[in-house]
């Protein structure tokens, strides 16, 4: 699988879960999905996601490429804290 391949295989399929589990009663949002970090070693890719929305959800997707299986995980955001160290 090419690197834009697994992209927007990616892109796909957070834009598909973030729109599944957004609230029925609410009209659909434009919204954008974009990359925060991608990865490639040999066969295996690997990428954290984001979309637009002020959810606080991330995504992680995984390419096994031995065994040919794109790993999804969705993840909550539930805090955010700077710690100074050092000088």
């Amino acid at each position: 699988m090419s690197s834009v391949d697994f992209i927007g295989n990616c892109i796909e399929k957070v834009n598909e879960y973030a729109i599944e589990h957004l609230d029925k009663s609410d009209e659909i949002p434009n919204f954008d999905v974009y990359v925060v970090w991608y990865s490639k070693t040999l066969q295996n890719h690997k990428a954290l996601l984001s979309t637009s929305l002020s959810d606080g959800m991330y995504y992680e997707c995984t390419y096994n490429g031995d065994k040919k299986e794109l790993y999804f995980d969705a993840y909550k955001k539930f805090e955010n804290k700077c710690f100074k160290i050092g000088d």
